[in-house]
C-alpha cells in the first residue's frame, strides 16, 4: 500500500529527508509503517488541557498496537475563562485560525499518513475541525474530556457559570466575601473543560455527533480512566481508517452537519456552535446558511437542561447515555439519518443502535422534552437583517418577548462598569456594540456582563444585545452574532441610548423601533470609528474576517 509519508521515506531522491527521521532516534521498522500525527494541545496554561500529556501517550500507545508510528506536535489553546473580562479575550476567537492554519502546515509540511487531535476547550476544537476538513486526509478526534462539576461547603454543586454570577451578586450585596471565596475555591474541581454544557463541551459532543469521533468523546469526565481507554482506543482507530481511506470530506457531508445541528437543538449547546459549524462546513465545502437552524429547531425539541440551563452537569449527561442517547432517541423519530458513514468505520445507526436513555430528566424522551423546539434561535429584523442569534433554552419564560428602551454602550468595558454600578434597571436592553470580529477586534465574549446581570437578580427582566458573542456559560435573554456588525455600518451602529427595542425569540424576530426615515438620516451622519487595534495579528485579522452570520471566516 503506497502511503503519503512515501514522500519523505521511500527512494534515493528521498534519503536525505530519511536520515533526518532517524535523527528522531525512529528505527528501520517504525519508519516503514504510516506514520500518523498526533496533534496535542496540552499546556500548562489551560485547565481543560492540563491532563492532556497522558492522552497523547494513550494515543499513542494505541497507534503503536494497530501497527503504526505516532509523531506528536502541539497546537495552541487559549482558556476562554482565563482570558475573559480583559483585552486577552480578543485572542479567543482568532486562536481558531491560528491553530486550523498551524495544524495544516505541519501536517502537509510532514506527510502525515493520518491525524489523531487531541483538542479540549473552546476554540481549539473547532481549529482542529476546520484543519481536519480542509487538509481531508484521515482523521479522528479525542478530547481531553470535562471537568467533574464543584461542591460548596454546603453541598450544593457549583460550576464555572456559578462562579461568574457570584460576582454579581456581590456587586448587588446578596453574597459577601466569604461567599465568594466558597465559589472561587470549589466552582473548579479537576482538570477538564468546564462542566456545563457551554461552547468547549458543545463542540466537543457536536464532534461526536458529526461522526469524527468515538463514542464518550464529549461526555467522559477528564479524571475518569475510560477516558485514558478512549484514547488508546482512538490510537487503533486510525489505522483502520488509514488503511479504508475514510477521510473528513467522507464524513462531514451536508447530512452530517444537519445530523450537527439537531443534536445541538436537543443538547442546548452554546450560541457558539453558529459560528463553528459555519466555519467547520466551508472548510468541508458544505454551506450552512445561519437562518437553516431555525428549521431544524422547529422540528427538533430540547431535551437536555444542563448548566448554565439548569442544574445538571456533563457528568450527569454522560452517566444518562451521553451523545449516543440523544442521537438515538432523535433517530427513533425521524429527527437524524442513520446512514452515514463515520471514523468508527460503522454508520451513525449502526454507532448508536442499542443506546437507550437511562435517566430521563438529564435526557428527557422525545415525547416529554423541555420545549418542543430547539434550545438555539436565530433572530432577524431591522436591527440584524443578517441574523443574531440566542440560546433559548436558557432564557426565562418571561423573558421570550420583551420590550424596552435601549442603554447604548460602544465597548464591553463601559457596559460593566454600568452594571456593577447599578446603572442598570428592570427593563432595560443593554445594547453592546464594536465589539464584533472586526470592530473588537476578535468578537469577545460577553459572560461578565450577562453574569452580572444574572447575579443581580436582573435576568427576568432585562436583554443584552451585542454584535459581540457569549461563553457557553451566558444564561439570560443574551442576543449576540449581531449582523451585520456595527463596524461595518450595521444597524446595531445606530442604536441611540432609549430607543425602544422588541425582542420576540419564538417569532425569531428583533425590531428597532425607529423609522426606516430616521434609520436614514442617523446613517447619513455616522462616520466608521479608527480601529481599536492597527498592529499584529489582531489588525491583520480585522481585515480579513468575514461578518458572525458567516461564521467569522477568514477570506
Amino acid at each position: 500500500m503506497k502511503y503519503r509519508s512515501d514522500n519523505i521515506k521511500s527512494g534515493v531522491e528521498r534519503t536525505p529527508n530519511l536520515s533526518l527521521l532517524y535523527a528522531l532516534g525512529l528505527t528501520k521498522e517504525e519508519i516503514s509503517r504510516p506514520i500518523i500525527g498526533v496533534v496535542n494541545s496540552f499546556s500548562e496554561v489551560v485547565p481543560g488541557h492540563m491532563h492532556l500529556d497522558k492522552i497523547a501517550q494513550a494515543v499513542k500507545e494505541g497507534i503503536y498496537a494497530a501497527g503504526g508510528t505516532p509523531m506528536m506536535f502541539p497546537a495552541i489553546a487559549v482558556c476562554d475563562g482565563i482570558a475573559m473580562g480583559h483585552v486577552g479575550m480578543k485572542y479567543s476567537l482568532v486562536s481558531r485560525d491560528l491553530v486550523a492554519d498551524s495544524t495544516e502546515a505541519m501536517a502537509i509540511a510532514h506527510q502525515f499518513d493520518g491525524l489523531v487531535l487531541i483538542p479540549n476547550c473552546d476554540k481549539n476544537v473547532p481549529g482542529m475541525l476546520m484543519a481536519a476538513a480542509r487538509l481531508n486526509i484521515p482523521a479522528i478526534f479525542c478530547a481531553g474530556g470535562p471537568m467533574l462539576a464543584g461542591h460548596l461547603k454546603d453541598g450544593r454543586r457549583t460550576c464555572l457559570s456559578h462562579m461568574f454570577e457570584a460576582v454579581g451578586a456581590y456587586h448587588a450585596g446578596k453574597l459577601d466575601e466569604a461567599g465568594v471565596d466558597d465559589y472561587t475555591e470549589n466552582a473548579c474541581p479537576s482538570c477538564g473543560s468546564c462542566s456545563g454544557m457551554y461552547t468547549a463541551n458543545s463542540m466537543n459532543c457536536l464532534t461526536e455527533a458529526i461522526g469524527m469521533s468515538l463514542r464518550g468523546n464529549g461526555t467522559i469526565p477528564a479524571p475518569y480512566s475510560a477516558r485514558i481507554r478512549l484514547a488508546k482506543l482512538t490510537g487503533m482507530k486510525i489505522m483502520e481508517l488509514v488503511k479504508n481511506n475514510i477521510r473528513p470530506r467522507d464524513i462531514m457531508t451536508s447530512d452530517a452537519f444537519n445530523n450537527a445541528e439537531a443534536v445541538d437543538m436537543a443538547l442546548g449547546c452554546s450560541t457558539n456552535t453558529m459560528l463553528h459549524l459555519p466555519a467547520i462546513a466551508h472548510e468541508a465545502g458544505v454551506k450552512i446558511d445561519l437562518s437553516h437552524a431555525n428549521e431544524i429547531s422547529e422540528r427538533t425539541p430540547n431535551l437536555c437542561h444542563l448548566a448554565p440551563a439548569g442544574d445538571t452537569f456533563m457528568e450527569d449527561l454522560d452517566r444518562a447515555g451521553g451523545v449516543y442517547a440523544v442521537m438515538n432517541e432523535l433517530a427513533k423519530n425521524g429527527l437524524i439519518k442513520t446512514d452515514l458513514i463515520t471514523a468508527t468505520g460503522k454508520t451513525v445507526g449502526e454507532n448508536i443502535s442499542g443506546i437507550e436513555i437511562l435517566d430521563n430528566e438529564i435526557i428527557r424522551p422525545v415525547s416529554n422534552p423541555y420545549s418542543k423546539t430547539g434550545g438555539i434561535a436565530v433572530l432577524k429584523g431591522n436591527l440584524a437583517p443578517d441574523g443574531c442569534v440566542v440560546k433559548r433554552s436558557a432564557v426565562a419564560q418571561e423573558m421570550m418577548k420583551h420590550e424596552g428602551p435601549a442603554r447604548v454602550f460602544d465597548s464591553e468595558d463601559e457596559a460593566i462598569s454600568t452594571i456593577y454600578a447599578g446603572g442598570i434597571k428592570a427593563g432595560d436592553v443593554v445594547v453592546i456594540r464594536y465589539e464584533g470580529p472586526k470592530g473588537g477586534p476578535g468578537m469577545r465574549e460577553m459572560l461578565n456582563p450577562t453574569s452580572a446581570i444574572c447575579g443581580m437578580g436582573l435576568d427576568t427582566s432585562v436583554a443584552l444585545i451585542t454584535d459581540g458573542r457569549f461563553s457557553g456559560a451566558t444564561r439570560g435573554a443574551s442576543i449576540g452574532h449581531v449582523s451585520p456588525e456595527a463596524a461595518s455600518g450595521g444597524n446595531i451602529a445606530l442604536v441611540h441610548e432609549g430607543d425602544i427595542i422588541s425582542i420576540d425569540i419564538n417569532n425569531y424576530s428583533i425590531t428597532l423601533k425607529v423609522s426606516d426615515e430616521e434609520l436614514a438620516k442617523r446613517r447619513a451622519e455616522w462616520t466608521a470609528p479608527e480601529p481599536k487595534i492597527k498592529t499584529g495579528y489582531l489588525a491583520r485579522y480585522a481585515k480579513l474576517v468575514t461578518s458572525a452570520d458567516k461564521g467569522a471566516i477568514l477570506e
